[in-house]
C-alpha cells in the first residue's frame, strides 16, 4: 500500500510586489505553478493514499484567486484518483484564532477529502485495514498519540513541531510541540509531519515532506540547510507501508534562488565595493535575470552604504525577480567588564516581540511576523535607496 505525504503548500503566498500579465503576485503565481506541478506527479504515481500535513494556505483568509485554483486542482486530484483516500489537516496558518471564523479548509470535504480542523479525528478504513489519526495544529494540551490495535496500518498526520528539530529562533512557531518520545514511531506504519519546510528524517517511518516552494521568513537558512542534508531541493515523499520503502520526489522551485558568495567589505572604499558587487552579480551561473538574489556584505560603515552607486544597484534590482544586498555593519566595540556573547540582531529582536505581543484573538501570529519582517525588509530598501540618491 503506497502513501504520498505533501505539507506546507502555502497556497496565496504573496511576495515582492511584482505582477503576472494577469494582475496576479509572480512569487503567488510561482507557489501555485509548483503546486500543479506536485498534483500532476501524484496523480501519475497514482498512490492508494495520499495525505496533506497542514498549511495548505498561507493565511487563514486566502484571496479567491488562491481559494479557485487550489480547490480545481485537488478536484483533478479526486477525479483523477477516484479510489484514492485523501486525508489533510490544517496547520496553524490554516486554522482561525476565533472560534467564529470559519476554516476554509471545510470546502474540500465537497471533493471526498477528508478535511481534519479543530480537534484529532480517527479515520477508519476497514476494508483496506487502514486507520489514520488526523491530527491538526492544536493549542493546549498535547493529545493521545495512539494506533489502533486493530488495524493492520496504521498512519498518524500531524502537523507539528518535533522536539529538537526547527532551527533556533525561527519566527514561525506551531502551537503544538510534540517530543520525540511522544511520537513513539515503532507503533506505527508512518507518520506525516507538516511544518518545517525542509525535508527532515525523524525516524525510518516519520518524516517532515518539507515545502514545495520557498515561503518562510527565511528562505536562506532552508537553502542552507538543503545543501546540508545533500537535498535536491523542495518535494514529497511517497512511502510503502508494507516494505518501508522511502522515496524523495523533487520538484523544481519555480524561480532560482541563489545566494551569492559574501563579500567582506573591511577597508573596502564605495568605489571597490561597487566593483565586487557588479563581478558577484557577472559570475552567476545563468545570471541574476528573473531569479530571487540575496548578496550578503559584511563589515561595511553606514557611510560606505550612502556612497554605493544607487543607479547600478536599481538595475541589479530591474533585472532580478528580486535583488536583495544585505548590508552588515562591523560589529560594535564592547566596553571592557561587558557580558560577553552575540547581541540579536534587529531582525531576531522583532520577531521575538511580536511572538510575545498578546494578540486579539482572531489575528494570525504567524502572519504578523511575516509581516512585520517584509516591513522592515522594505524599510531597509528604502533607506539605502534614500542615502545613495546623492550620487544622482
Amino acid at each position: 500500500m503506497r502513501l504520498v505525504h505533501l505539507a506546507d503548500l502555502h497556497l496565496g503566498f504573496r511576495q515582492y510586489h511584482r505582477l503576472t500579465p494577469t494582475g496576479i503576485n509572480q512569487r503567488e503565481a510561482d507557489v501555485a505553478h509548483a503546486f500543479r506541478r506536485a498534483i500532476d506527479h501524484v496523480i501519475t504515481l497514482a498512490p492508494d493514499i495520499v495525505v496533506i500535513a497542514g498549511d495548505v494556505f498561507h493565511t487563514v483568509r486566502p484571496m479567491n484567486p488562491a481559494i479557485i485554483d487550489a480547490f480545481t486542482q485537488f478536484a483533478r486530484l479526486t477525479a483523477s484518483l477516484p479510489d484514492t483516500i485523501v486525508v489533510m489537516v490544517a496547520g496553524n496558518h490554516d486554522r482561525p484564532r476565533a472560534t467564529e471564523t470559519g476554516c476554509i479548509l471545510k470546502l474540500f470535504a465537497k471533493l471526498g477529502i477528508h478535511v481534519v480542523v479543530d480537534e484529532p479525528r480517527r479515520i477508519a478504513f476497514p476494508d483496506r485495514d487502514l486507520s489514520i489519526l488526523a491530527v491538526p495544529d492544536l493549542t493546549g494540551p498535547r493529545p493521545e498519540l495512539s494506533p489502533d490495535p486493530t488495524a493492520l496500518h496504521n498512519v498518524l498526520v500531524m502537523h507539528g513541531e518535533v522536539e529538537g528539530v526547527l532551527p533556533h529562533g525561527g519566527g514561525d512557531r506551531a502551537a503544538m510541540e510534540i517530543p520525540r518520545s511522544a511520537l513513539a514511531a515503532s507503533r506505527w506504519s508512518y507518520i506525516a509531519l507538516g511544518h518545517y519546510h525542509v525535508h527532515q528524517r525523524i525516524e525510518d517511518n516519520a518524516y517532515y515532506s518539507g515545502s514545495l516552494e520557498y515561503t518562510s521568513t527565511d528562505p536562506w537558512g532552508e537553502l542552507d540547510e538543503e545543501a546540508r542534508l545533500g537535498l535536491p531541493g523542495k518535494g514529497f515523499i511517497e512511502f510503502d507501508l508494507d516494505d518501508g520503502e522511502h522515496t524523495f520526489h523533487h520538484i523544481p522551485a519555480s524561480r532560482t534562488l541563489v545566494s551569492l558568495s559574501p563579500i567582506a567589505a573591511r577597508g573596502l572604499s564605495a568605489a571597490e565595493l561597487d566593483v565586487m558587487i557588479r563581478d558577484r552579480c557577472t559570475g552567476c551561473d545563468g545570471g541574476i535575470e528573473e531569479k530571487i538574489v540575496r548578496l550578503v556584505v559584511r563589515d561595511v560603515p553606514r557611510h560606505i552604504v550612502r556612497e554605493l552607486d544607487s543607479r547600478a544597484l536599481r538595475e541589479l534590482k530591474r533585472r532580478a525577480m528580486h535583488f536583495q544586498l544585505d548590508t552588515r555593519r562591523p560589529d560594535a566595540m564592547r566596553p571592557s567588564g561587558a557580558a560577553s556573547g552575540r547581541r540579536p540582531t534587529l531582525v531576531e529582536t522583532v520577531t521575538a516581540y511580536l511572538q510575545k505581543r498578546q494578540l486579539d484573538a482572531d489575528l494570525d501570529r504567524a502572519a504578523l511576523v511575516h509581516l512585520g519582517l517584509e516591513y522592515l525588509k522594505q524599510a531597509d530598501d528604502v533607506d539605502a535607496a534614500a542615502a545613495a540618491s546623492p550620487r544622482e
